[in-house]
């Protein structure tokens, strides 16, 4: 071999050295500058916790057209699937965690005010938001991406990013923008209809080639495993444990069910200084929180893993039940 052969040899050594390396960092998340053709340089956050979730860019596809039907044509619901509940402005609608287990976001409105449902299958997080921001209404897409375990979703007017339950913007033109939280009730379709007998139906999509009957997450929740990392852990509960957490004047707070007494209905507690009292329901694992004239106040039921890694200050109620 002459000079100018070995020469070459090691020069390809090199490159195909620094290939591979570049590769491992960018698997790593240490080199990457975008992910999915978001641009990370600017996020809020810790960099290295965003991660891919698996799917590219609206591999997730959200509903951007949903159809609805009464209750009593809801022939694919059993009496105990999940539900997401929203009431605004008398209307009521139902979102079956079944059908968002697939899709993630729905793009929606009622009556003239847009309104963004979303689910994050991995937090177990359903929360929906006013979609007006700085008086245009923004349609969200799922960018395939995960900040602290849960979804990134992101608009597409400025392909800006945003973390679902921070409900803010991480990146982009609308970075550091907050998004109005809604009221959501997670509870039972049973339970749902019992309350609301007039409320509509999100109807299964079509042409996606879903069977919206086959739990594409089984088993994930009632496992200890996650699937991406988190910036905070805490052990004094299972990390699937649910919980019910607020937001009251900057100060966050959980009531894990498993401390809410199995004999009671109302819990009076105090966050931030206010005075609130929670609604719940052991046997359809639900609940609303409620301020002292009675109104809702935006809550989230979350796998206690998601709640404590966004808010690793939270108060946390402390039942007696031993």
């Amino acid at each position: 071999m002459n000079l100018d052969t070995r020469m070459h040899a090691t020069h390809y050594k090199i490159l195909s050295l620094l290939s591979a390396l570049l590769l491992v960092m960018a698997a790593s998340g240490a080199y990457a500058r975008s992910l999915n053709g978001f641009d990370l340089d600017d996020v809020l956050v810790k960099r290295k916790l965003i991660r891919s979730g698996g799917p590219p860019r609206d591999g997730i596809p959200s509903i951007d057209s949903p159809r609805f039907v009464e209750a009593g044509e809801a022939d694919y619901l059993a009496d105990s699937d999940r539900v997401l509940g929203v009431v605004i402005d008398g209307v009521t609608k139902a979102y079956p965690v079944k059908i968002l287990n697939y899709h993630e976001i729905v793009n929606d409105y009622f009556g003239d005010v847009p309104v963004t449902v979303t689910f994050c299958p991995l937090c177990g997080t359903g929360i929906a938001f006013d979609a007006v921001v700085d008086g245009q209404a923004r349609q969200f897409g799922v960018s395939g991406l995960l900040y602290n375990s849960d979804v990134l979703m992101y608009d597409r007017q400025t392909e800006s990013l945003w973390s679902q339950i921070l409900a803010q913007a991480i990146s982009g033109p609308a970075r550091g923008q907050k998004l109005r939280l809604l009221p959501v009730r997670h509870t039972t379709w049973a339970d749902w209809r019992k309350r609301y007998p007039e409320t509509r139906v999100l109807a299964e999509p079509r042409g996606f080639g879903r069977n919206y009957d086959v739990d594409p997450y089984v088993g994930y929740a009632t496992s200890n495993r996650l699937w991406a990392p988190v910036a905070h852990k805490d052990r004094r509960y299972p990390r699937k444990s649910v919980v019910v957490g607020v937001i009251v004047n900057g100060a966050a707070h959980a009531w894990p069910f498993s401390e809410l007494p199995e004999d009671g209905q109302v819990v009076v507690d105090t966050v931030g200084g206010q005075t609130v009292r929670l609604q719940y329901d052991h046997a359809t694992r639900s609940a609303a929180v409620l301020d002292t004239n009675g109104r809702e106040i935006p809550s989230f039921t979350a796998f206690w893993f998601a709640w404590v890694a966004f808010h690793p200050d939270t108060g946390v109620y402390k039942g007696d039940r031993g």
